[in-house]
């Protein structure tokens, strides 16, 4: 039985490590300001949560009681992080960071052939033929 456990618990912390990884390596090899934003914002509390994870699950054999802190920890977290997220966005267009020319790009659901040609009739356009 805690063979079992113990090899969830190893699969979380591997995969946390390897989020925060990964989120680290996206804060330094990523151009502009606005790509940065992604390592530390999805990435990295991807990997504090799984981390949290495998604390919850590890305490809670150890002490045989369920683990709040490390619960309010991740909710708190999760909560957070899209909010700062979407602060420091917001903050970068309004002092008009520079951005790399390929995030400006046309995106595809913006395309004449994926929107069509017609404009879009509006309600006060109604029985105005």
């Amino acid at each position: 039985m805690y063979v079992i456990l113990e090899g969830v618990i190893s699969f979380f912390l591997i995969a946390g490590g390897a989020f925060i990884f990964i989120g680290s390596l996206g804060m330094t090899h990523l151009r502009d300001f606005y790509m940065r934003l992604h390592g530390p914002t999805k990435a990295t509390t991807m990997g504090i949560g799984c981390i949290l994870v495998a604390s919850m699950l590890y305490f809670g054999i150890v002490d045989n009681y369920p683990v709040i802190q490390e619960l309010l920890i991740t909710l708190f977290l999760f909560i957070t992080a899209p909010v700062s997220a979407h602060l420091l966005a917001k903050t970068g267009l309004h002092q008009q960071l520079k951005r790399v020319d390929k995030t400006q790009g046309q995106p595809a659901e913006l395309r004449d052939e994926e929107v069509g040609k017609k404009p879009v009739p509006h309600h006060s356009d109604a029985g105005h033929d």
